[in-house]
């Protein structure tokens, strides 16, 4: 058994892991090491490097971990697939490549929690930019000097100029940059894409860096536990090449994701004293809240037939493929270089919100994540989920086996707000699209069908056909109530040198895909571990919802 000693260790190659590898080993006096379950990011992989490949790695098990929930007991009992990322880079190499930011408001809710207030919108904003490389520039909101290489799509389908037309004459706005100064509204979505290729974390802070002759980069390396000195975090146990090796650091700092966090702290000794007990582990730590609070978006696809040949369905045929594959690999244009979710928006279902809780994604094919289609011919659909989720789920182990998946549960459907906002959801969607912009393209409705129309039935169709969005998040959250996990710093309660840095310390769900806040948040957790000065607070204005009355007052 060997030793091996560092000033960091990071378990999890991920987002938030390959952000703290770059910035923590920029000193050449910090020795860092980065423990990462999963496999490399090999160049050569068109499947994890193609975006239009995207169904790839997002369904196979060589690229991911391939989770499931239990059994959802408002979902018919199904178990909803979580897929989450098995290579260098983590999740960013299997997810759809949007970029969005969250809501502004998001982040005030967070600063307005006891300790939270330098988790605020203008704290936040500067991590934002400093990660941001904008490639059609950057302004006071946006950055275009960060790793993170941002393109923004040209929309140049003709169902995308239909859809932006229909969206406004069914009484909703336009807005220039989603993660810009106004959300609310429908626009384009900047992509993790570069030169036709995806842009994951590895990519963008882990490649340029990793001959660092300080950092240590272990690949198919499973953390089996952190090791402590009573209630200080040492190092940690994890095996390589079926060997099992310690190393020992100043601090210790879990990026794991909303899943594996909680159950690395778990397995550790640190969760729920009742619980841990059961399963014969040492307690260092009771904190209740240790995979608690699991929150996700769940998501449908209402999908239309096109009456016109102007949909991506002819780039799904065997013989197209190989054009588009050459196209891709020699020139990094064509239907290979896109992710093709290059439009959507958000929008308040109703006008008692204070700001947009609905997603859409807006796509110029009709298809599931998995690469199945509905029917054979041309159709187009928005993808559609509420985002201000009351909905709480957990992660637990079921064992002292690091091996054995932890328990997932979400509880999705299971609150009268969900409901609620599900039945207004597929109302306002069909309201987007019956518009006259849409007449000369629009066929039938493929899904639910004009079958699905009371509230029963848009439940029942939910319950069937919803997916996760794939965003846990919350599950080792800020805070300093009774279920918070880590501090303001991001540091565990209860214990030393021990930290957690991903999206299981969000204390809320963000209005969006996680992807960005959790490279904000890592970029923020840099500072806070090397002990930098933090980044001056931004205190720009942002678009605020105001009801009727509320603007006519504030005219006059």
């Amino acid at each position: 058994m060997s030793e091996e000693k560092y000033d960091f260790i990071i378990i999890g190659g991920g987002s938030a892991g390959s952000v703290l590898a770059n910035r923590l080993s920029k000193d050449p006096s910090n020795k860092v090491l980065v423990l990462e379950a999963g496999r490399p990011d090999h160049g050569w992989d068109f499947r994890i490097h193609m975006p239009a490949a995207l169904t790839y790695p997002l369904t196979n098990n060589y690229y991911n971990w391939g989770y499931e929930s239990e059994p959802e007991p408002h979902m018919n009992n199904r178990r909803i697939f979580q897929p989450r990322g098995k290579v260098l880079g983590g999740s960013s190499v299997i997810n759809g490549m949007i970029f969005i930011r969250g809501n502004a408001m998001d982040y005030e809710k967070w600063g307005k929690e006891k300790g939270l207030e330098k988790w605020d919108y203008s704290h936040c904003l500067p991590y934002f930019k400093r990660l941001e490389n904008r490639l059609i520039g950057g302004d006071t909101y946006r950055g275009d000097k960060g790793p993170l290489y941002l393109t923004t799509p040209k929309c140049d389908n003709p169902l995308f100029k239909a859809f932006f037309e229909s969206v406004q004459e069914a009484g909703y706005p336009l807005t220039d940059d989603v993660n810009g100064y106004q959300q609310e509204g429908f626009g384009k979505f900047d992509a993790t894409i570069y030169k036709g290729k995806r842009w994951n974390a590895a990519r963008a802070y882990v490649h340029p860096i990793k001959d660092r002759k300080n950092l240590t980069i272990h690949l198919k390396s499973t953390v089996s536990k952190i090791l402590f000195e009573g209630t200080t975090a040492i190092g940690v146990d994890y095996v390589k090449n079926g060997k099992n090796v310690k190393a020992y650091g100043g601090k210790v700092i879990c990026c794991g994701g909303a899943i594996n966090t909680p159950q690395v702290l778990q397995l550790s000794g640190i969760g729920n004293a009742t619980e841990l007990k059961k399963l014969g582990i040492p307690v260092v730590a009771d904190l209740k809240g240790v995979g608690e609070n699991l929150q996700d978006h769940l998501e449908v696809y209402v999908q239309w037939a096109a009456k016109k040949p102007v949909s991506l369905y002819p780039s799904l045929k065997f013989y197209n493929q190989p054009k588009i594959g050459l196209e891709w690999l020699f020139k990094g244009t064509g239907v290979g270089a896109s992710n093709h979710f290059e439009a959507g928006g958000f929008i308040r279902g109703n006008d008692t919100v204070a700001y947009p809780n609905l997603q859409y994604h807006f796509l110029p094919i009709a298809i599931r994540y998995d690469g199945s289609a509905p029917n054979e011919g041309h159709g187009f659909q928005l993808h559609v989920g509420p985002m201000n989720t009351d909905v709480k789920g957990h992660v637990k182990i079921k064992s002292s086996d690091p091996g054995m998946y932890p328990s997932i549960k979400f509880n999705y459907l299971s609150t009268e707000q969900e409901k609620k906002e599900w039945i207004e959801a597929i109302r306002v969607t069909r309201k987007l699209i019956n518009q006259t912009a849409f007449d000369e393209l629009r066929g039938k409705e493929l899904s639910p069908g004009a079958s699905v129309e009371t509230d029963e039935e848009i439940l029942d169709f939910v319950a069937r056909e919803g997916e996760s969005a794939y965003h846990p998040s919350c599950t080792a959250k800020m805070g300093y109530d009774d279920m918070s996990v880590v501090d303001a710093n991001l540091k565990v309660h209860g214990v030393d040198n021990l930290y957690v840095v991903d999206a299981s310390v969000m204390p809320h769900i963000t209005n969006g895909n996680i992807y960005a806040p959790v490279l904000m948040i890592a970029e923020k957790a840099a500072d806070i571990l090397l002990g930098n000065s933090p980044e001056a607070p931004q205190d720009v204005p942002y678009y605020k919802y105001l009801p009727e009355k509320e603007q006519n007052q504030s005219s006059n």
